[in-house]
Formats: structure tokens, C-alpha cells, sequence
């Protein structure tokens, strides 16, 4: 079974856990964890690069970052984000799908219901599995003031189902629901037979994602109300920093034990 068919089964069966990864290292960590699947996300604009959105990442940017996790991933599904301004149209849509593929995702994700079918449909059509994603779009996201909760009214509520229903008639495998009301999130993911990941999305969706760097707490000043810390790395990442240079400065490390050792006798013959 493919990871694609094998991710999709588990609607209705096994609650899917899905991270954020953006190197290697992390990658491989998540991976050995049992996560289902490994997001490379554009969110890689704020929390690696240090943007204040997800504008300004490139396609550059996303290939490079895909390798990295895919040389650490070996059994979750890998889906990689395709960035802003990457699939305005079917063919730069498909041409920059296949780029992301080549770098090593398994799937591809893009931002839009309604009007990002036909980006879906030429993705499919292609062979490139689609990870949907509707409700709050970071990518139209222009000021801090546009992250907020969506389908708090009737009429934004039954956009992003009707969204939810267009991506997965497209041909989407499953759909991220990002910042939309717990109950909202209930009934889509009643109404659709792909899988619902959410973010900010409560507990009723066939699976979550989260943002590796904000559930681990290495960003301490940013924790938005769907974000838990499970781990308080930040503190623990400084207090090793802290210490190194402690150390260095003092003159304490390396020590002996960090040291080569060589024959004295090797030094006499160069003196």
C-alpha cells in the first residue's frame, strides 16, 4: 500500500499526526517518532528565515528544504508546500509540482478551495498527489490583523465547506482546515470522505498538524491559543548555548578529554 492510499484509509479509523520539518536533522527525529506525515512547510519564511509571513519564500527555498527532509524521512509521507505566487496557473502549477516531487516529496500542498481546482485537477491529472488547504490562508495573509479565526458567520462558514467539497471533488487526497471553529471543522469533516488535518481546527478533524518550532516552544514569545508546547526547548537549547560560551570564554572547554593527543617525540623532530 502507497503512503498516499495508506494516509487516506485512516479517515474514520487512526487519528493522523502530522509536524512541520525543514532539515535533515529534525526531519529524521519526526519521522522516527511515528508521525504519519512531514509537512515542509512555507511557514519555513518565519520560522527559519525570519520573515514576518510566508510571502517571500521562494521555490529555492522549498526545493532546497524538501531534500534536506527527504534525505531524513523514511517512513511518514512527505508533503511540501508550494509557495507564493508558485501556481498562479495549471502549467506553472504542474511544472513547479514536478520540481517539488524531483527534490523528494511524495505530495504537494497549495492554498485556495473554489479557486484553486484547476491547479488541483492539472496536479492530479499529472500524478502529483494534492494536499489541499482552506480556511485561513497564510499566503493572503498581508498584516498580522488577517490571522485570525474564519467562518465565525454563516456566510464564511459555508465558503469554506463549499471549498472543503471542491478540493476534494478536484481530486485532493486530504485537506488542511486552518483557524475555523471546532464544530465548523465537525461538520466538514463529516460531509467530505478525504481526510481533514487540522491546525486551530479543534478536535474533530481526522488528524493534526502542528508547527515543529511552535509546539516545541522554541519561539517563546508566540503561542497562539491551538498551540501546545510539548517540550520547553527553547529554555533548555539556550541554557546549552549559555554554557558553551561560559566554557570557551573560561578556557575550560575542550578539555583533555576533547583533545588529540600526539608522541612528543613527533614534535621534537619538527622543532
Amino acid at each position: 500500500m502507497n503512503k498516499i492510499s495508506n494516509f487516506k484509509k485512516q479517515k474514520g479509523k487512526n487519528k493522523l499526526a502530522v509536524l512541520t520539518a525543514y532539515d535533515y536533522t529534525f526531519a529524521r527525529l519526526i519521522d522516527k517518532a511515528g508521525a504519519d506525515a512531514v509537512l515542509v512547510g512555507d511557514s519555513l519564511g518565519m520560522v527559519v528565515l525570519g520573515h514576518a509571513g510566508t510571502r517571500r519564500v521562494t521555490m529555492a527555498d522549498m526545493l532546497r528544504c524538501t531534500e534536506a527532509v527527504s534525505n531524513g524521512t523514511k517512513q511518514a509521507l512527505i508533503v511540501a508546500d508550494l509557495p507564493f505566487n508558485s501556481y498562479s496557473t495549471p502549467a506553472q502549477t504542474v511544472s513547479n509540482g514536478k520540481k517539488l516531487i524531483s527534490a523528494g516529496a511524495q505530495a504537494v500542498k497549495l492554498e485556495g478551495g473554489v479557486e484553486a481546482v484547476s491547479q488541483i485537477k492539472a496536479l492530479v491529472k499529472a500524478g502529483i498527489p494534492v494536499m489541499a488547504h482552506v480556511g485561513l490562508l497564510p499566503q493572503s495573509v498581508k498584516s498580522k490583523k488577517d490571522f485570525k479565526v474564519k467562518g465565525k458567520d454563516a456566510k464564511q462558514a459555508a465558503r469554506i465547506l463549499k471549498d472543503a467539497i471542491a478540493v476534494e471533488q478536484a481530486g485532493a487526497f486530504a485537506v488542511v482546515l486552518e483557524c475555523v471553529p471546532a464544530l465548523l471543522a465537525r461538520l466538514i469533516t463529516e460531509k467530505i470522505s478525504i481526510p481533514t488535518v487540522g491546525i486551530g481546527a479543534g478536535p474533530y478533524c481526522d488528524g493534526q498538524v502542528l508547527v515543529m518550532h511552535d509546539m516545541l516552544g522554541l519561539n517563546e514569545d508566540f503561542k497562539p491559543k491551538f498551540v501546545k508546547h510539548f517540550g520547553t526547548a527553547a529554555h533548555a537549547v539556550r541554557g546549552a548555548f549559555k554554557q558553551y560560551v561560559d566554557e570557551a570564554k573560561a578556557g575550560v572547554f575542550p578539555s583533555a578529554e576533547h583533545s588529540f593527543s600526539i608522541d612528543e617525540k613527533v614534535l621534537e623532530k619538527i622543532k
